[in-house]
């Protein structure tokens, strides 16, 4: 198959330095680092991520009673003045 590629000029270096240290072909090396770089990023699984924890702090027991009802807490917190 022939294509295209446009390289950054660090990797057009950095492969023009493997052809002369290897006395290869450019299409060889860019072949070889291919592979390699596929394989590579094909088998690479997700890093397990460390399980993070919230510590629980006793609190005691609320002074508001329930806190499901909005409208009562806030009734409590700010006085009847909240309706």
């Amino acid at each position: 198959m022939r294509t295209t590629l446009s390289l950054d000029k660090d990797v057009a270096a950095a492969l023009e330095k493997v052809c002369r240290t290897r006395k290869a072909s450019m299409k060889s090396v860019v072949n070889e680092a291919l592979r390699q770089g596929l394989t590579r990023m094909a088998d690479r699984r997700p890093v397990p991520r460390e399980r993070f924890q919230t510590r629980v702090l006793p609190v005691g027991r609320s002074l508001l009673g329930n806190l499901d009802n909005v409208a009562e807490v806030l009734a409590v917190a700010e006085g009847e003045r909240f309706k």
